[in-house]
């Protein structure tokens, strides 16, 4: 089984579910998606897998948020897209692919479902 996560090694909640795959013998492709954040068609994979929008899954507590305005509702979901791949902070993690599916790890556990 091929599982990919999107990990931010600071952030306690991705380093726990990187931590909770690796105890169940998973290895997974890791994508430090800060220092390389996805494309827009991969972006837009992976919300669909989700089922959410762009803005379902931008970190709005961060200031790049506000300071851009990205609530602004005028705003499109490939505009909302491109802003999270120029400030790659903004995507919510961690983020695990496997099996056609994602889900977040928010809580960790909840990445099992996928599995």
């Amino acid at each position: 089984m091929s599982v990919t996560i999107y990990h931010n090694p600071e952030c306690s909640k991705s380093r726990q579910t990187l931590a909770l795959l690796e105890e169940r013998g998973i290895e997974p492709e890791i994508v430090e998606y800060l220092q390389s954040p996805p494309a827009a068609v991969e972006l837009k994979a992976v919300l669909e897998k989700l089922e959410m929008s762009p803005r379902d899954l931008m970190r709005k507590k961060e200031s790049e948020y506000t300071d851009l305005d990205l609530d602004n509702p005028d705003l499109t979901e490939d505009q909302l897209i491109d802003f999270m791949i120029q400030h790659p902070i903004l995507i919510e993690r961690p983020v695990v692919l496997a099996n056609g599916k994602a889900a977040l790890g928010r809580p960790p556990e909840q990445v099992l479902d996928i599995l």
